[in-house]
């Protein structure tokens, strides 16, 4: 298996709300994708096998040092397969060229191990304001 990474990749809206249906588990839902990334994100990640788009992260930031990776999401099929390690390895690697020193990530409880072990983040104490 063939996994190619891509930086500001073109994509189409539906092959990314399919694979975020199927990647978190819920009905398609009509998400405009380009235009969020292409105008608030640094860049984004797709992750293809032959073709097909099996993985996606949004790079946001903050203009300056910080970068913040969003919506990282891998095809059902490919998931605990490492596509997911190498979303976020390309992300940080093209924020870093992009001249940030820092990226951010927020999960779940369930997704630490991905995020500590698999990616290498460090546990940081962060705070959160529902709105």
């Amino acid at each position: 298996m063939t996994i190619s990474y891509e930086w500001r990749s073109e994509f189409e809206n539906a092959a990314v709300n399919r694979l975020h249906a199927d990647g978190f588990g819920h009905e398609p839902i009509n998400v405009d994708w380009r235009s969020r990334v292409q105008q608030h994100s640094l860049g984004w990640v797709c992750a293809r096998r032959e073709g097909e788009l099996t993985g996606f992260v949004n790079v946001a930031w903050d203009g300056g040092a910080h970068a913040f990776i969003l919506d990282t999401v891998v095809a059902t099929d490919l998931q605990r397969s490492g596509v997911g390690t190498g979303l976020v390895a390309t992300a940080a690697k093209h924020a870093r060229l992009s001249g940030c020193t820092w990226l951010h990530a927020d999960f779940e409880d369930h997704l630490a191990g991905f995020y500590f072990q698999a990616c290498g983040f460090t546990p940081t104490r962060a705070g959160l304001i529902a709105l």
